[in-house]
């Protein structure tokens, strides 16, 4: 875990999609909610061979912009995701996701008592920038 998934400023990565754009050809957006609750969990990318494997196994996989790789999600920890619904947008140029967890959230990063969380765990205050943990 690095500095960035735990402090308490606010410091946006504005330069995220350039890079995905001159390293991973061929990628668009994912938004990934719980089927369940309607919580927002995870904003990933999806490329063809993705998109295909998730439309054939009706399990959440994605593509690493980071690793430059096919992603299933849960494959090494298992917190494995069901596809439960795929939508399209109007310009067909990004997704959503509902999907149902096996078990427990879907970030990498964890809370106090060891559980993953869910990516979105930080909430900006508008009036200081500051964040506040929701899942410590």
């Amino acid at each position: 875990m690095n500095a960035r998934e735990e402090e308490t400023e606010l410091r946006l990565d504005f330069r995220k999609i350039a890079r995905v754009a001159a390293a991973c050809e061929g990628v668009i957006p994912v938004a990934v909610q719980n089927a369940d609750t309607g919580e927002v969990i995870l904003v990933a990318y999806t490329n063809r061979t993705a998109f295909r494997k998730s439309m054939q196994t009706r399990r959440l996989v994605l593509w690493s912009t980071t690793r430059r790789e096919l992603w299933e999600k849960g494959a090494t920890s298992g917190e494995t995701f069901a596809l439960v619904e795929a939508r399209v947008n109007c310009e067909q140029n990004s997704l959503l996701y509902k999907v149902r967890p096996a078990r427990g959230g879907i970030c990498h990063t964890r809370n106090a008592r060891g559980a993953p969380r869910n990516c979105f765990y930080r909430r900006i205050d508008p009036a200081t920038g500051a964040l506040e943990h929701l899942d410590p």
